[in-house]
């Protein structure tokens, strides 16, 4: 009937292949952790970790050296070192080495864990700091990727399989914290003529190399230029992406996800970072930060994203720790000096998806047909069908799902998210 609200699903239809759902463990997560009781410690590890009590996250991000929600700057070598002999990750096996090694034993099996730097050495840039943009010298080309390297090569003995790393985290945006700048052109000579042949000759050329690592707003130009360079192109897996081109008041530009796949068939779209920005302790509790994720969920599973990776996984009490006092929302916040845990709305929408949808499944075909309705849906490699339908009004709303003829009706509360299994 033209007037039934309708959740339509085609599982014949398929589509890309789902590789997982995580967070960042940043040095702020990981001293968070740090300061915690063992048994809130546990908590906090298998709430994210454990595919039994927890939403089975099995996608980890981390960073190469310092970013924002360190406590203070710092770098793996020693000023001027082209050579990296005093190359150390000692500043990493403090809190967040150990953090990462947890989820992984916490997680029970391997899970991809892929780096990304915020900015090279201040010795390496045009501006000789780490802070506030600036540009990655050419003469450093070669050393910034062999610093890749030796991250890969001291992470893995240190026990943290790396399966890929971004070229750089936001790479068109100058920041009071730790950034870089690259020109699509940079960006691309950088993977052709360096990182790509480097990690090769290195041996680590099985690593997935992401590009871009930015908003959704520009990531169509970035693409193009690429990817139209079949070298460049032969070397990058995938380009990632945030969800902060709302900072203009735009809308999540989902579109221009969906350009790219349109454009570029075979290349892989992550999600690499989001997170609801301006801490305040009186919004913990608020909707609309679940929502937020939700919907960004949704669209870009939608538009053909493989994977999604919130940013911190943990906060404490003011947000933080934050060098530069950028302070944010994370799923879980720990308060430091009482123990308490407060989970945030956003943990649970997030559990929606990474603990019913499998790494390996496959999304199928969803439409529906009111505008408060949102669905994705995917095939789990075991069969299951997992269907995530939110409806975005203010009301109740009833509605039918419709799978090769058969129906069920469904009553959804308001501002509701559920998931279904088929």
């Amino acid at each position: 009937r033209e007037n039934q609200a309708c959740v339509f699903l085609d599982p014949d239809k398929t589509f890309q292949t789902i590789l997982g759902f995580g967070g960042a463990i940043t040095d702020a997560a990981a001293e968070t952790f740090s300061k915690l009781p063992p048994e809130k410690q546990k908590e906090i590890l298998r709430a994210y970790f454990s595919p039994q009590d927890g939403i089975a996250y099995s996608l980890i991000r981390t960073t190469i050296h310092s970013c924002d929600f360190s406590s203070g700057s710092y770098t793996y070598v020693s000023d001027g070192d082209t050579t990296l002999a005093s190359f150390s990750i000692a500043p990493d096996l403090k809190f967040r080495i150990p953090l990462i090694r947890l989820a992984l034993e916490t997680a029970g099996k391997p899970l991809p864990v892929y780096l990304s730097p915020w900015s090279p050495p201040a010795w390496m840039k045009d501006s000789k700091k780490m802070v506030q943009g600036g540009k990655l010298l050419p003469e450093f080309y070669e050393t910034w990727a062999r610093y890749f390297v030796r991250t890969i090569e001291e992470y893995e003995k240190a026990g943290i399989p790396i399966w890929g790393l971004s070229v750089q985290n936001e790479p068109m945006a100058v920041q009071r914290w730790e950034s870089c700048l690259y020109t699509a052109e940079a960006e691309r000579d950088f993977i052709k003529n360096h990182l790509g042949p480097t990690l090769k000759k290195s041996g680590l050329g099985e690593k997935k190399i992401i590009a871009w690592d930015h908003n959704r707003d520009l990531i169509y130009q970035r693409a193009s230029v690429l990817l139209s360079d079949p070298e460049a192109a032969s070397y990058v897996w995938g380009l990632g992406f945030h969800w902060y081109e709302t900072w203009t008041g735009s809308p999540m530009m989902f579109e221009n996800l969906s350009r790219v796949k349109e454009a570029f068939p075979n290349i892989n779209l992550l999600f690499t970072e989001g997170c609801v920005e301006g801490f305040d302790a009186k919004r913990i509790s608020d909707w609309s930060l679940g929502e937020r994720y939700g919907r960004s969920l949704m669209g870009d599973l939608n538009a053909g994203a493989v994977g999604w990776t919130d940013w911190n996984i943990l906060l404490d009490e003011t947000g933080g720790p934050n060098h530069v006092g950028n302070f944010c929302f994370a799923p879980i916040h720990a308060n430091t000096k009482t123990g308490e845990i407060q989970y945030t709305n956003s943990y649970y929408y997030l559990g929606h998806f990474s603990k019913f949808v499998l790494s390996g499944a496959k999304r199928v075909a969803t439409s529906v047909n009111r505008q408060d309705l949102l669905a994705s849906a995917f095939l789990n490699p075991d069969g299951s069908l997992v269907a995530v339908v939110m409806n975005t009004s203010d009301k109740p709303l009833d509605y039918t799902f419709w799978m090769k003829g058969k129906a069920t009706d469904i009553k959804a509360l308001p501002r509701s998210i559920s998931t279904f299994i088929f």
